[in-house]
């Protein structure tokens, strides 16, 4: 066994291997061999199978557990010494009792397995950005997922040296006792304890663990931001590149935005639409006093049921190699997947995602798990940037905020300045859709989409964003927010979405170079209908981006009201700054 020959990593690792008692630890390398062995010993065991290698090289199949295809977020909690640091949003747990609950379940639990050492670093290796964790797991699933997602190895320790700035991570798949399941982050330690799962927003803990929950607590700290962001570059014909950076719910188009393929009329004149990330965007002050963004991930871990050829070419493409798929269906006619919005050809012969003889015909249920995943390298994306690795990030010009909302929220509207920006993330929202349990069209409050993935209290987390805004002074992007996803009283979208949400961006970006106009309205400045480029779109007019953009007073104040019940709950650790921005609001819709 390998050690490194950093001392307090060393004694960490040995008093984990105390406590979970495995019966070998392999430390993992970054090499193609030892990878190849693994799949291989995985596809032995059957904990996964290779798939049509000649369609889809270097291409696998895995399944969970039937009771682990999801985040947990009851069972996620920030364990911090005093609970109010936690904040309202967040399950609380105290570490002392956290550790002694979590470590009787970890106690014994790799006996009989192997614990794998993975060094990963988030960010590219050497970047100013970047920041690097240790996760101990006994799943060879989550060792290759986090070869996919994360810059895996042997590089990682010579960055680390001897410093102990890592983020300790320990996971075992344990019993996958679903009564029993744990993922606890210790913020104030630098530690995520994961029990008792083998899913990946769980396990793989460099994702939401690491590069939101604990990022964002040393964010804080440290005078950086850590979002739950994409990013992408739009290239002019000039060869100019302007990046955004974009935050929306879950179930919102993130990773279909950030793939976007442009529609012809922009194409035609050599438009170029570059991906950088499409979930987590680490932001930084650059030299030139601007924010600068870098996607600390290597892979994109994608919910695959409605991934197709129409909604995301680039992304399907991305899953030809090198990919790994969790949950979705098995087509035994070839030995490849599918799933429910791939196409309108289910295989004939098939098993679905529990492991059973499916056959689209006569099944009552779906082939693919609704929440059934990709995890594939940024490398094999069509339409990656360029910048992607570029240790010194891409320099933001617009920040942009969105949600589902039916009739509140217009197609597109800009803050006044960066406070007002920080007020218009914070009230982020989203209406429930059918697929969500419960009501539908309630409204939800999801600030800058971080509120499961905040590691501190949300309140401390807007004065952050505010102090950000001071250091960055004038040369702070501009911030948007947009919906696509006004509807008719039919209940069909007006807008058509997809890569026609570029028709946005050209407007956001031309705001941002000072070469567009806007009309002032309660809630900010939103665009001249015409300014909105329709041609080519069918039966969307001027007049149809007029409709888009109305802004319905009464349907706002209940909003504000609603609102103010949701600032209630950050009590004296609101920033008062946000309330102002409340109170001028409600004024304005009284006018």
């Amino acid at each position: 066994m390998k050690k490194s020959s950093n001392p307090q990593l060393n004694k960490w690792i040995d008093e984990m291997v105390a406590l979970v008692q495995p019966d070998q630890v392999i430390w993992i390398d970054g090499s193609e061999e030892q990878r190849q062995d693994l799949y291989n010993q995985a596809c032995d065991s059957g904990e996964m199978i290779r798939l049509n290698q000649e369609k889809l090289p270097g291409c696998y199949l895995h399944r969970t557990a039937v009771n682990d295809v999801a985040r947990v977020e009851d069972r996620t909690f920030i364990c911090t010494r005093e609970k109010e640091n936690a904040g309202p949003t967040n399950n609380w747990m105290d570490p002392k009792e956290a550790y002694a609950k979590l470590g009787k379940l970890f106690e014994g639990s790799m006996k009989g397995r192997t614990m794998y050492v993975i060094p990963y670093c988030m960010g590219p290796i050497g970047s100013p950005f970047s920041k690097v964790g240790i996760e101990l797991t006994d799943s060879i699933y989550v060792v290759e997922n986090m070869i996919i997602m994360t810059r895996v190895g042997d590089a990682v320790l010579e960055m680390l040296g001897d410093s102990n700035d890592f983020v300790r991570g320990l996971h075992s798949k344990a019993q996958l006792d679903a009564e029993n399941r744990y993922i606890c982050h210790f913020p104030e330690d630098n530690t995520i304890w994961s029990v008792n799962s083998g899913y990946g927003g769980n396990v793989l803990l460099g994702k939401k663990c690491f590069a939101l929950r604990i990022a964002s607590y040393q964010g804080k700290n440290e005078g950086w931001m850590a979002e739950h962001m994409l990013i992408l570059g739009i290239e002019n014909p000039q060869g100019e590149v302007k990046y955004v950076a974009a935050a929306f719910p879950s179930a919102c188009g993130k990773t279909n935005l950030a793939m976007l393929i442009p529609p012809e009329i922009y194409k035609k004149q050599g438009y170029k639409v570059w991906t950088v990330g499409d979930d987590i965007a680490w932001i930084r002050v650059g030299e030139d006093g601007r924010l600068w963004a870098v996607n600390p991930e290597n892979g994109f871990f994608g919910v695959a049921p409605g991934t197709n050829a129409k909604s995301n070419p680039n992304a399907l493409a991305t899953t030809r190699q090198n990919t790994i798929f969790t949950n979705v269906v098995h087509n035994l006619e070839d030995n490849t997947v599918w799933w429910e919005g791939l196409d309108k050809n289910p295989p004939k012969k098939a098993i679905d995602w529990k492991g059973r003889p499916w056959d689209p015909d006569t099944a009552t249920e779906k082939g693919a798990h609704p929440n059934s995943r990709f995890t594939a390298s940024a490398s094999g994306c069509p339409c990656l940037s360029k910048e992607f690795a570029n240790p010194k990030g891409v320099p933001l010009s617009a920040i942009i905020f969105g949600g589902r909302r039916a009739k509140t929220a217009p197609l597109v509207y800009q803050a006044r300045d960066w406070e007002h920006g920080v007020f218009v993330g914070s009230v982020m929202a989203s209406e429930t859709t059918a697929a969500a349990a419960g009501a539908v069209g309630v409204v939800r409050r999801d600030p800058m989409a971080m509120l499961p993935f905040c590691g501190y209290h949300m309140g401390d987390y807007f004065q952050h964003w505010l102090e950000m805004g001071k250091k960055v002074g004038d040369k702070a992007p501009k911030i948007f927010n947009v919906n696509w996803f006004r509807t008719d009283d039919e209940g069909h979208f007006i807008w058509p979405g997809f890569g026609d949400n570029m028709r946005v961006l050209m407007w956001i970006l031309a705001r941002c170079d000072g070469k567009a106009d806007a009309v002032e309205t309660p809630i900010g400045y939103e665009p001249k209908p015409e300014d909105i480029n329709v041609e080519g779109l069918d039966g969307v007019t001027t007049q149809t981006v007029a409709d888009l953009l109305t802004v319905d007073k009464a349907l706002w104040r209940e909003d504000a009201a609603n609102i103010r019940e949701f600032y209630g709950k950050f009590g004296d650790r609101l920033p008062k700054e946000l309330m102002a921005q409340l109170d001028r609001l409600d004024a304005n819709l009284q006018e």
